[in-house]
């Protein structure tokens, strides 16, 4: 990789920041407060980490205005360290930039269309009518089904699996493994049969502008019509999307969550690890479950909610904060039963 320094004056500037200390000193890359050299940038975002900022040997530090000075640190003040940190990890690590054209080992259909600056890896396979779009990369073993559609700039790495009918809009990322338009899990007992008999799956998968899907990640199919993940959503390794089920924008869903058929969740959720939605419900919007959170009923628009079935969350902090004195409680309720039965067995006649 071609050497990229930049000195924190260029840095202040291309993040909007302010600079408090040696301007032309030179930065040759990022790194956490604690594995920063004297050549790298760090930041400083939470208070928790003082130990580790007293100890560091970053170059420079990027941290809130109110961050107190230390002597001899190199600052950049900005409103939001963690954000403009992120902003210059990608600039000092821009995405590689792969040829056009396609490996002699992929295989695409005659009636698929692939536009010429487009990179399909070693044993890509692309079937009839499928799309490939601008600048897209598709990795070593990458499954492109019948009539699936690729907008610009999608990046999908080994062994994604786009299933017939898939439409991908721009700047999508599938990450390794990533299943998207498997059949949604719909099936009808027959009582004379004594047998499960499928439902056919006749819909499809559409995934808006910017969406991140981790890897091992799969989103099934619909039944009818489409099962929809919105623009700017970002979906962890090893998560489950059932048929059907709608989600809105800048959604963050973390891993292991595992959403049951044609559910709607609303704008802006967090779902933390391990979060499971039972069917037909709806999620509203800005909704953040905590971990392990059961949602067994529809959710409230701006809730915060915990537990299983999940319920609000400063509830839920009262009763696990209470648990521990439940079994001191119990003696107590019964040695007042009992009490209460000497008072009035002395009060018969």
């Amino acid at each position: 990789m071609k050497a990229f320094s930049k000195t924190l004056g260029e840095i202040a500037q291309f993040i909007g920041g302010k600079i408090e200390g040696e301007a032309q000193a030179q930065v040759k890359g990022v790194a956490n407060l604690e594995s920063a050299d004297q050549t790298q940038l760090s930041y400083f975002a939470s208070p928790r980490y003082k130990k580790a900022l007293l100890s560091t040997r970053a170059l420079a530090v990027l941290a809130r205005e109110n961050a107190p000075p230390i002597e001899g640190m190199n600052w950049i003040r900005v409103a939001n360290p963690t954000l403009a940190f992120a902003q210059v990890a990608h600039w000092f690590n821009p995405r590689p930039q792969w040829p056009p054209g396609i490996d002699a080992s992929a295989r695409v259909h005659p009636e698929a269309q692939i536009h010429p600056s487009a990179c399909l890896m070693a044993n890509v396979f692309v079937d009839k009518g499928a799309v490939v779009g601008a600048r897209c990369v598709l990795f070593p073993g990458v499954f492109i089904g019948e009539g699936a559609k690729l907008g610009e700039e999608c990046w999908l790495y080994p062994h994604v699996v786009l299933r017939e009918g898939v439409l991908l809009a721009d700047r999508v990322t599938l990450h390794a493994g990533a299943i998207i338009g498997a059949d949604g899990f719909g099936y009808v007992f027959d009582v004379e049969q004594k047998k499960h008999t499928k439902i056919p799956q006749l819909g499809i998968v559409r995934i808006e502008d910017d969406v991140e899907i981790g890897a091992g990640s799969c989103i099934d199919r619909a039944t009818h019509g489409e099962t929809l993940i919105g623009r700017g959503t970002k979906i962890d390794n090893l998560v489950q999307i059932g048929h059907n089920v709608r989600i809105g924008p800048l959604g963050l869903i973390c891993g292991q969550v595992g959403i049951a058929g044609s559910v709607t969740i609303g704008e802006g959720v967090v779902l933390a690890g391990q979060v499971g939605i039972a069917d037909h419900l709806s999620i509203g919007n800005r909704v953040i479950a905590s971990a392990q959170s059961g949602i067994a009923r529809n959710v409230e628009d701006g809730a915060l909610v915990s537990g299983f079935n999940a319920f609000r969350h400063a509830d839920w902090l009262k009763f696990m904060l209470s648990a521990h004195k439940l079994p001191e409680l119990l003696k107590e309720v019964n040695r007042l039963k009992r009490r209460l039965e000497e008072l009035e067995k002395k009060e018969l006649p």
